[in-house]
């Protein structure tokens, strides 16, 4: 496992804080933690698990993309967290350079993405910045009450 010393989105330890388990920006945006150990946080965790029940049939494993759709571990490079929940939550057409037109669907009415993007973009941008490898992460923190709320409230 290696990271990156040049990713932009890769913070040290001290650059960044935990609040119920979750990790934030100095800005308040949701990033992950990946301890020495290798251990995920719970949120990170969680990502992965909804990214491979909702996003990996279109963009691929890991976030590797496919044939069919974008490696989302590039296109996380280049989209904020608001920019990135814009495009998933309401969906986004564009035309390409060959005339072709791509079509991300909306899925701000699938709970299973809209109420845990957050954990999906602290996910990919893990992968991202290669401070996880491929596959489920083989540790991780407890769950926290946070987001044993955000569950309940969800459902």
């Amino acid at each position: 496992m290696s990271i990156s010393v040049f990713s932009l989105s890769a913070l040290a330890a001290d650059e960044k804080r935990e609040e119920d388990g979750k990790w934030l920006t100095p800005d308040d945006t949701i990033t992950y933690n990946v301890k020495a150990d290798g251990a995920v946080d719970w949120y990170t965790y969680n990502g992965f698990r909804r990214y491979h029940s909702e996003c990996h049939v279109c963009h691929g494993p890991d976030g590797m993309g496919s044939t069919y759709a974008p490696a989302l571990i590039d296109s996380i490079k280049n989209l904020d967290y608001y920019d990135f929940a814009e495009v998933v939550m309401s969906g986004r057409e564009r035309k390409l350079a060959d005339g072709s037109v791509s079509v991300m669907p909306a899925f701000g009415d699938n709970k299973n993405v809209s109420c845990y993007g957050e954990d999906i973009y602290a996910y990919l941008l893990a992968r991202a910045d290669g401070a996880i490898e491929r596959g489920r992460p083989r540790k991780r923190d407890a769950k926290p009450e946070g987001a044993k709320e955000t569950e309940s409230a969800c459902h």
